[in-house]
């Protein structure tokens, strides 16, 4: 087993981690610090020089593959709980960390995102089947943070919390024009057009949201007021009176910054607002997980906001607000992890098991990155104008108690078309 043994002395001191090798020989690395215990099994001995060498990627695989396993009572959670906890070790081992400055190196490759090839990896995850995606997400197909007022809050009230959030951050108004960037499976724009007169033009790089967004939008009766196009931002040639994207920065990469804010400040009116909902770190910059960019989200990263509020400034633009959602996203995740195993045989019908693994590692260790990692969701309001917003935050709260007794009404159309949309 060395060097890998080498490496896992140094990297557990916190838990214990007993390794049953593929002669069946057991090593046991144990830390100073109390906490979990996990038993690994590897039953491929090419593994020893791999998960030395990349041991974010190619454990991540193994598991995929059933080369590596947990027994004695242990899970893959446990397993990737104690990796987190351990994981500043890790990056201090000599190798790893000369390799983190490589990485680094080669950040700007690892997250080109030009026109065409945006969609090109928007395809390979967001295109992978409304069936799949409609067993372990809400039923408005929300793909990103919910928001839960309450510790018991469903999945379904949480990302309706969710919308309401950043509808009052909006400041609707009747007549306005709102552009949705990165616009899902449409959720957003409908709520929107919903509880206010506004028209809205979403934009989306995956077919499958596109087709699927416009459905729910004719079966709501909202088509002449909300519509969507398969068309990249950076294509928009029209101004808004607001702008929101949710869950789409992470995909824009760290150097195409500039470009995504000079777009917004062009497409925004003077007394315009934009709400933007981003995964993003409260650590310094990095790099994205090898396993997470090959496998999951190819060309994605999510920012320190060292590297946003620079950008921002360049381009102009006035952060009139900023929120940090900092645990929501692990009950999320979590919520979408037990639907997920829930419809686990009908997923590997759908494709296989070593597929199951692999959303199942994306799944557990996303959580795992909001528990005990240094991931969030930050909330960042912007505008051209310094008073766009009122100056004290107390309209939100407003806001959302105003919608919040106006929803049941004005939803009810919406949930009709949630169950009628075809998948």
């Amino acid at each position: 087993m060395f060097p890998l043994s080498h490496m896992l002395k140094s990297f557990v001191r916190t838990g214990t981690l007993k390794v049953i090798d593929a002669d069946g020989g057991v090593h046991v690395f144990g830390g100073t610090k109390p906490g979990l215990n996990v038993t690994m099994r590897i039953t491929d001995r090419s593994l020893y020089h791999k998960l030395f060498l990349n041991p974010e990627l190619h454990a991540g695989e193994a598991y995929m593959d059933g080369r590596m396993s947990f027994e004695e009572g242990s899970t893959l959670r446990d397993f990737l709980n104690l990796f987190s906890q351990n994981r500043s070790t890790l990056a201090n081992y000599p190798l790893q960390s000369v390799l983190k400055r490589i990485s680094r190196t080669v950040k700007r490759f690892q997250q080109a995102n030009p026109v065409g090839k945006a969609q090109q990896n928007v395809a390979h995850h967001y295109d992978l089947g409304n069936d799949f995606y409609k067993l372990f997400l809400d039923k408005g197909m929300q793909y990103s943070c919910a928001y839960f007022m309450n510790d018991d809050d469903t999945l379904e009230e949480a990302q309706q919390n969710k919308l309401r959030l950043i509808a009052s951050k909006l400041q609707l108004k009747p007549g306005l024009k709102i552009l949705d960037i990165g616009s899902g499976w449409g959720d957003l724009a409908l709520y929107l057009a919903a509880m206010e007169d506004v028209d809205v033009t979403g934009v989306t790089l995956s077919k499958e949201q596109y087709e699927l967004s416009n459905e729910k939008a004719r079966r709501a009766g909202l088509s002449d007021r909300v519509h969507f196009e398969l068309l990249d931002y950076r294509k928009v040639d029209r101004r808004f009176d607001r702008i929101v994207s949710v869950g789409m920065f992470e995909h824009v990469g760290v150097h195409h910054y500039g470009e995504f804010f000079a777009k917004i400040n062009a497409l925004l009116e003077d007394d315009g607002l934009m709400v933007l909902h981003s995964i993003g770190k409260m650590s310094p910059p990095g790099t994205a997980s090898p396993w997470l960019r090959k496998y999951i989200f190819p060309g994605a990263y999510s920012p320190a906001l060292s590297e946003v509020f620079p950008v921002v400034e360049q381009n102009s633009l006035w952060v009139t607000d900023l929120e940090f959602l900092r645990l929501h996203y692990a009950k999320t995740l979590n919520h979408w992890h037990r639907r997920f195993e829930a419809n686990r045989e009908k997923i590997a019908a759908m494709y296989d098991e070593r597929f199951c693994r692999m959303f199942e590692f994306y799944l557990i260790s996303a959580e795992t990155m909001f528990t005990t990692g240094s991931q969030l969701v930050f909330h960042m309001q912007l505008a051209r104008r310094r008073d766009a917003a009122p100056i004290v935050r107390d309209y939100i709260t407003d806001t959302q108690r105003a919608y919040m007794a106006e929803e049941k009404e004005r939803l009810r159309i919406l949930d009709a078309a949630k169950e009628l949309a075809p998948v």
